[in-house]
């Protein structure tokens, strides 16, 4: 596995606290890694990651991780407004319609394993684009395998049967709970959580949703008061 410096010189200082706590994963949407970097190198574009993952497993390192990258964009989670001086961004060099290869997928685990431990970041705060930004992002999309991730010790992915009765309101109350943005329609806050937990099914709210909702609320509710803190 090959690792390229590659700075990029979009990035502040972290803004209210010193530390990441937090992981996002991107798709980029471009056809090769090197228009990607291409864009997160230019001081025109505007935009960063902190590292860049390509299709043939290398890792770019773009910005320190001491350092504010600017890849999340309008977004939020739990009580945090601003992503981006809480967070570690990851770029994977995908066009939003492939599976992600092995050999991406390899570098991301070790890369993940590397960043969680250094920074003492739980799996539950491995999140995508899609999570923190409901309606204006989907990445990384369908074709990601955040199942992988969960076996692997790096996210979670929570496989339910619907055992709840279709509550609407409990449904947007556990997933505020859990850390999502419901400031949103309700059709744009069930895409968002079906992107990630509940791939491939569309349709009405199901006891399934309800069911996965409320064990991400039980198991890992966000703490609100500290990421105000």
């Amino acid at each position: 596995m090959l690792r390229v410096s590659s700075p990029s010189p979009n990035f502040t200082k972290r803004r209210g606290t010193s530390k990441p706590d937090m992981v996002v994963l991107h798709y980029t949407a471009t056809s090769s890694a090197s228009n990607a970097l291409n864009t997160l190198c230019s001081s025109k574009a505007q935009v960063s990651a902190h590292y860049l993952i390509s299709e043939n497993g290398c890792i770019f390192n773009l910005v320190d991780e001491n350092k504010r990258a600017w890849h999340a964009g309008l977004s939020h989670w739990g009580g945090i407004s601003d992503i981006n001086s809480h967070s570690i961004g990851i770029e994977l060099s995908n066009d939003g319609f492939s599976p992600f290869g092995e050999k991406l997928m390899g570098s991301l685990e070790i890369l993940l394993k590397e960043i969680l431990k250094k920074w003492n970041i739980p799996v539950h705060r491995v999140l995508g684009h899609s999570d923190i930004s409901p309606g204006r992002k989907i990445d990384p999309g369908r074709k990601f395998d955040w199942e992988r991730l969960s076996l692997s010790g790096l996210a979670i992915f929570v496989e339910s049967k619907g055992i709840l009765k279709v509550d609407r309101n409990k449904f947007v109350s556990d997933l505020k709970r859990f850390g999502y943005n419901v400031e949103v329609p309700f059709e744009t806050l069930l895409l968002s959580f079906r992107l990630r937990f509940n791939p491939f099914v569309v349709g009405a709210l199901s006891k399934n949703d309800v069911t996965i909702a409320n064990n991400l609320a039980l198991k890992y509710p966000v703490d609100v008061e500290k990421n105000n803190t």
